[in-house]
């Protein structure tokens, strides 16, 4: 079966041929889009139980063989019986979705009721079988999806240490970049940005505190949408912070990321967060998608996050020629005040202690670690797995904290939202009528350092991650070989217009290339 075959199942898809051709990495079924995916299995050229086999072999070649990514910790033994049953129930003529059939993989902090574990990557959850689907996964199985399997992150969603390795955890080993294998994956969603950029699943899931969806998005040339605080269930999810966590969808096109946002968009009364985004949940974002939808939009360049990097700052000015020639109205430069980082660490230290005792509180008795304080000690006394490469002085620096209604935790979460919202974003957009936000979503890729630790190429994800507001980054094109994303972030509940200026851009720019595996650059 050839990929015209497959493509003339989608016609009525909203790519164009020529992000197809950028698209392709090879003629097979595994290169396809989300939504071509689910176009040719309605269509009957493709079977789910077929593509979940082609994955599952994908994964084991390229993963764990071949070039050995190391993205995914483990797949689902029951992924083909899944894909099976959707094949039978489609043949009664019950589709259950937008999904139906359609392989995915999920980060490992979130919890499926199957026979995989969710450990956050930490030798200390081994062996926790969730008795239940996080709410965000009932959604992608009653919308049809085949939960393939759980990505590798970054430990504990890149929160134990200052010095730390992203896409490293004690139990999955290091995840690499497809592009460049001794480059970073960036965290902490590292193992799900690698499998989407690698064909190793049609789409996935990630979380994100303050990057974890953005930042390997970018450094692996993928989509990457954190929704609106409240917009996705976090429910079922190992947490950071109650206040800047979300889930959200991992994707080789904004189309995709707009489908598995309106099928993850949902209320859940377990999550206090949910009811700010009432009235807001399951819309079909993929309505909002328009080619011409960055005509006349008011867009602010951001780019004091990138003011010291001449070459990134070239590379900027490419991107916002594309922008001005799709009809943008540009105002450039529109600066954001800097962010206060030092509140943010201090808030999410104290988040990170109750959220995480709460969560680990409620895990089986036989399990070594039920609060951080037992964490801890577990990880001192598995020190050679668990602290062969950097140390846990956040945990400890968490350890100390008080509660949430301390002075100096209200004091420093009130500063840092301050920065992000009234005299950030909030402010910006309304001194210009912006429509948007736009900057690098980050520099390209560093060389993993198992010495020294993660390097800074920059970033703009925390204005919008503090806001507790969406931001999407795009496949922007390769910066000396490696791959950059440009952001578009906003107001809270933009989603559908970031969606549409990103799709916009997608198809003015075409601007992905796919992974080549090298060894260095």
């Amino acid at each position: 079966m050839d990929r015209r075959q497959f493509l003339s199942a989608s016609a009525g898809t909203a790519l164009t041929a020529r992000l197809r051709v950028a698209l392709a990495a090879a003629t097979e079924p595994e290169a396809l889009s989300l939504a071509e995916t689910a176009a040719a299995i309605a269509a009957g050229r493709l079977s789910s139980r077929e593509i979940t086999e082609r994955y599952l072999a994908r994964i084991e070649a390229v993963d764990r063989q071949g070039p050995r990514l190391g993205a995914v910790l483990e797949t689902n033994p029951q992924a083909l019986e899944a894909a099976a049953r959707l094949d039978e129930e489609r043949a009664r003529g019950a589709v259950r979705g937008p999904l139906h059939g359609v392989p995915l993989l999920i980060k490992d902090n979130v919890e499926t009721a199957d026979r995989m574990m969710t450990t956050a990557g930490s030798l200390a959850l081994e062996g926790w079988y969730a008795p239940a689907d996080a709410p965000l996964v009932a959604r992608l199985r009653a919308a049809g999806a085949v939960i393939l399997g759980k990505t590798n992150l970054s430990e504990w969603a890149n929160f134990r240490s200052t010095r730390s390795v992203s896409g490293w955890s004690a139990r999955g080993g290091q995840t690499r970049n497809p592009y460049a294998l001794d480059r970073t994956p960036s965290g902490s969603s590292s193992g799900s940005a690698v499998a989407v950029a690698a064909n190793l699943c049609a789409g996935a899931i990630g979380t994100e505190t303050d990057g974890s969806i953005i930042g390997p998005a970018s450094v692996n040339g993928v989509v990457g949408l954190k929704p609106t605080l409240g917009l996705v269930s976090r429910s079922g999810v190992v947490p950071l912070s109650h206040v800047q966590d979300t889930a959200g969808p991992i994707t080789r096109t904004v189309e995709d990321a707009a489908l598995l946002m309106g099928v993850l968009s949902a209320p859940d009364p377990g999550d206090p967060a949910s009811a700010a985004a009432s009235g807001r949940h399951g819309l079909d974002y993929r309505r909002a998608l328009d080619a011409d939808g960055l005509q006349g939009a008011r867009i602010g360049i951001a780019r004091r996050f990138y003011a010291d990097n001449a070459p990134l700052e070239r590379f900027l000015d490419e991107l916002v020629a594309v922008l001005g020639r799709a009809g943008v109205v540009l105002f450039d430069p529109a600066e954001l005040p800097p962010q206060a980082s030092d509140a943010e660490t201090e808030a999410l230290l104290t988040e990170f202690k109750v959220d995480l005792n709460a969560y680990l509180g409620r895990l089986p008795k036989q399990f070594p670690a039920r609060s951080l304080a037992e964490l801890i000690r577990f990880n001192e006394a598995n020190a050679k797995r668990e602290l062969a490469l950097f140390d846990q002085e956040l945990l400890r620096r968490a350890d100390a904290k008080g509660g949430l209604e301390d002075k100096a935790y209200l004091e420093a979460r009130g500063a840092a939202r301050a920065a992000a919202r009234e005299r950030g974003i909030d402010a910006l957009l309304q001194k210009h009528r912006l429509d948007a936000i736009v900057s690098l979503s980050s520099g390209p890729a560093w060389v993993i350092d198992p010495v020294n630790g993660d390097a800074d190429s920059g970033g703009c994800t925390s204005p919008a991650a503090i806001a507790g507001y969406p931001h999407v980054t795009v496949p922007a094109g390769l910066f000396r070989g490696l791959p950059v994303g440009l952001s578009f972030f906003g107001g809270a509940f933009s989603e559908a217009a970031l969606l549409k200026f990103a799709f916009a851009f997608e198809h003015a720019a075409a601007a992905r290339r796919p992974p080549q595996y090298l060894p260095s650059l």
